[in-house]
C-alpha cells in the first residue's frame, strides 16, 4: 500500500513562503515523476512542478522564477519552495508520484494567502 504524506500548508501572508513537503511509503521502488498540483476553489486542478527521477523539471508559467522543487530519493521525498507567494497562489495543493504504471495522490494541504 501507498501513502503520501504531505506538510506544510498553512495560513500566509503575501509576499511570504512556504515549504511544503510529501513523503511516500509502501511499494514505491523506484519512484518515476514527483510532482506537486493545485486546485483553487472552482478551478480545475493544475500542474504547479514535477521533477523526473533523472532530475528534469517542469513548472507551470505562473510559478516559475517563485517556486523551486526538489526530491531526495533516499528520503522518498518532494519538496516546494514556495517564495513571494500571492493571493492567487491559494489552493489545496496535491503531492503526485508515479510508480512504474501507477500513479498514486496525496490527500492535499491547504495554502491560503491573504491579500
Amino acid at each position: 500500500q501507498v501513502q503520501l504524506v504531505e506538510s506544510g500548508g498553512g495560513l500566509v501572508q503575501a509576499g511570504g513562503f512556504l515549504r511544503l513537503s510529501c513523503e511516500a511509503s509502501g511499494s514505491i521502488i523506484p519512484i518515476n515523476t514527483m510532482g506537486w498540483y493545485r486546485q483553487a476553489p472552482g478551478k480545475q486542478r493544475e500542474s504547479v512542478a514535477v521533477i523526473a527521477r533523472g532530475g528534469s523539471i517542469m513548472y507551470a508559467s505562473s510559478v516559475k522564477d517563485r517556486f523551486t522543487i526538489s526530491r531526495d530519493n533516499l528520503k522518498n521525498t518532494v519538496y516546494l519552495q514556495m517564495n513571494s507567494l500571492k493571493p492567487e497562489d491559494t489552493a489545496v495543493y496535491y503531492c503526485r508520484i508515479v510508480v512504474g504504471a501507477l500513479d498514486y495522490w496525496g490527500k492535499g494541504t491547504l495554502v491560503t494567502v491573504s491579500s
